[in-house]
């Protein structure tokens, strides 16, 4: 064999053996996607199939088929045109007897004979069909022995017995019904061979499947889950960067804005009341102070009390700029502090209140700030009396409250929710609730 032909070969079992691992692996990972119950019902739906496929094709017929009995139509025949022809046709019968030829490839069995009365070749053959014949005639009945005895000739190549006609006749129906019974029983076993091959080869499969099911399935169903649990936490750590990357951005954004006027603020005070211009530089300092280490830490969560002395010094800082229009109502928990809760959304809330609310009321309004816990929730509530829903048109992207939902539901999954909710008799009422637990 040629190196080509060698690494064709080759090539053919590798490919051949790499369909039957991908075949084996789907045909794995389907069967271990199913349950028991369903599992159980394909089996039976598949030994059902295979018992109609087996009754239909493989089954022994119920009246057997007969074996269609050639004619020979020869005209040297010397009785009838009538004669049937069996075991490819050696011996054949008519009305007038039955015919015995010799084998047309009989090989030379003569053998020489030397008696007292000389020597004579002898032909085995015929001498072994003679002796049949002779102990099949003293088989017969003494009726029949009584009628006509049997004429017998000896042909080259054949022997012709003559019988009455009714004994020809039945031996030929004997015969036929003989050959008939032969082959539909030749039919039988192959069809019956053919069914139980069949049959195993169904429960062979069905066996297959269930070890495969039993042994495999688990592996399977694991690494199924592995798979899903690797792209849930890729996808959750996409959305964690994403609300980070959102927080920082709402930092940059408010921060600077915020910083620049209150150094206004500062600079205008120290021309005109230097006593309240050190007061609200103070309180700037203090609002620094909270702000700057959450975002240098970068934090998923920090604790209640760092985010409320931050919003706190912001409503100062607001207070001291609004003077009169602005009334704070703050009430903090002391053994609340240590809560666990994310950072930045106080900020959020407490600008959307400032800026959608009070600030563009007239005669400004009141800001309430509440900490409490409820069972095994922390609810932290921020409302405000002014304008309310879209009483004024907002430059703004309106994403703050919509980040926020995201973050409380990438943190803490169905166990967080935020509340809007209309305040009475005016103004918006949001209400955050987490799990309560203590910080790190």
């Amino acid at each position: 064999m040629d190196p080509k032909t060698i690494e064709t070969l080759k090539l053919i079992m590798r490919n051949t053996l790499t369909w039957l691992n991908i075949a084996f692996d789907k045909t794995a990972t389907w069967v271990s996607k199913l349950s028991w119950w369903k599992f159980f019902l394909f089996a039976v739906l598949l030994l059902a199939s295979a018992d109609i496929i087996q009754n239909t094709f493989f089954s022994p017929d119920e009246t057997k088929q007969v074996k269609k009995v050639v004619k020979n139509n020869k005209k040297n025949t010397p009785a009838s045109n009538n004669s049937i022809a069996i075991d490819d046709k050696k011996i054949e019968i008519d009305n007038t007897g039955i015919r015995i030829k010799t084998p047309e490839k009989s090989g030379s069995n003569k053998r020489v004979d030397i008696n007292s009365a000389g020597w004579q070749v002898v032909d085995e053959n015929q001498e072994n069909i003679a002796s049949k014949v002779e102990s099949a005639v003293s088989s017969l009945p003494e009726t029949s022995k009584g009628s006509e005895l049997p004429g017998i000739t000896f042909g080259k190549d054949d022997v012709h017995i003559k019988l009455p006609k009714e004994l020809a006749r039945e031996i030929r129906t004997e015969m036929e019904r003989a050959a008939a019974d032969a082959a539909a029983e030749a039919t039988d076993e192959e069809k019956t061979k053919s069914s139980r091959w069949f049959q195993n080869f169904v429960l062979l499969l069905v066996f297959g499947l269930f070890g495969m099911k039993a042994l495999l399935g688990g592996k399977v169903r694991a690494e199924e889950q592995a798979k899903q649990a690797n792209a849930t936490a890729e996808r959750e750590s996409l959305l964690r960067q994403v609300s980070e990357a959102q927080m920082q951005m709402m930092q940059a954004q408010v921060e600077p804005h915020f910083l620049f006027n209150t150094l206004a603020s500062v600079e205008f005070l120290i021309e005109t009341d230097p006593p309240r211009a050190a007061k609200m530089q103070r309180s700037l300092i203090a609002y620094l102070r909270a702000v700057l280490p959450q975002m240098r830490e970068n934090a998923t969560k920090t604790n209640l009390g760092r985010e409320a002395d931050m919003v706190k010094a912001y409503l100062e800082l607001l207070k001291m700029r609004m003077e009169e229009r602005l009334n704070i109502d703050f009430i903090m928990p002391d053994n609340l502090r240590k809560a666990s809760f994310p950072p930045m959304m106080l900020q959020s809330l407490v600008e959307n209140s400032i800026k959608h609310g009070l600030e563009v009321k007239t005669e400004g309004g009141t800001l309430q700030f509440r900490a409490e816990l409820m069972q095994d929730k922390l609810r932290v509530t921020v409302s405000d009396d002014g304008l309310g829903f879209g009483a004024v048109p907002s430059n703004g992207t309106g994403l703050g409250l919509q980040n926020i939902r995201e973050r409380l539901k990438l943190i803490y999954k169905d166990k967080a929710q935020m509340v809007i909710s209309p305040n009475q008799p005016s103004g918006v009422c949001v209400t955050i609730e987490i799990p309560y637990e203590i910080a790190k």
